[in-house]
């Protein structure tokens, strides 16, 4: 995949969405930094580096820079949670994102909206090569250990029957989504949404200004409605972790 060697970095905002991924890791090295602890070592042979960004763009994109210039991370992977946004996306489903926007952005009339200002950019482009390792990774978890690691009390809690893999734009903001009225602004505004968070576009844009490769992949908690905040607690703890940490092993492995 590359011509020098891969040191990944991988990032969450919360410790869910990392969980068994530090207790995985082999010659384990914590340094702390700017408030946030690294973990350095192998994961599956692959040379990486976890750390929780907290939430939020700000966290996300000071996390990743340091992760750039200080850890020397060559590509890096973003996971966790989202709302769902598209039509046909539902819980348990899982969205790799191509193209991410900061919904929030606007800088009109200075700017066009939803612009970075002084970039040109307002979709910031995932890596393709990445992000199919990613989306294979995803396919093959709920293929081969969806039914063996997410209890059937939990699929019926949270109606997870056939989740899928999606692949589109992926909409970041400072924002909580847990109104119908919020998502159905931003469906207006992007139509092409398929999952709302928190972090993603931050992340986009600082490896597009440091020339990372990166992708970013979310698991669907909610559907950004009403019912959010009621799901979102129990589903990370007992769906989305299983996720994240299967998915992150399968493409260590892929890379490694």
């Amino acid at each position: 995949m590359a011509t020098k060697p891969i040191r990944l970095g991988i990032v969450s905002a919360l410790h869910e969405e990392q969980r068994g991924l530090i207790d995985a890791m082999q010659e384990r090295q914590i340094k702390t930094r700017g408030m946030r602890e690294y973990a350095s070592g192998k994961l599956w042979g692959l040379d990486t580096v976890c750390v929780l960004s907290r939430i939020g763009k700000v966290a996300a994109a000071a996390t990743v820079a340091t992760l750039i210039e200080h850890f020397g991370v060559t590509h890096l992977i973003f996971t966790g949670v989202a709302g769902g946004a598209g039509e046909g996306v539902f819980v348990g489903d899982i969205v790799v994102g191509e193209q991410l926007v900061q919904h929030d952005m606007d800088s009109s009339p200075l700017f066009p909206r939803f612009e970075i200002p002084l970039t040109g950019v307002s979709l910031f482009a995932a890596d393709s090569m990445l992000s199919n390792y990613v989306i294979q990774a995803a396919g093959s978890f709920l293929k081969e250990d969806f039914a063996r690691v997410i209890h059937a009390d939990d699929c019926a809690t949270f109606n997870l029957t056939a989740p899928n893999v999606h692949h589109g734009l992926i909409a970041s903001g400072d924002q909580f989504i847990a109104h119908s009225d919020k998502m159905d602004l931003i469906r207006q505004d992007l139509p092409a949404t398929l999952a709302v968070e928190m972090e993603g576009a931050a992340v986009a844009q600082v490896c597009f200004e440091f020339g990372v490769p990166f992708a970013i992949v979310r698991t669907i908690s909610d559907s950004a409605n009403e019912t959010s905040p009621i799901d979102f607690g129990k589903f990370i703890h007992t769906v989305a972790a299983h996720y994240a940490f299967h998915i992150v092993r399968r493409t260590c492995l892929s890379l490694g």
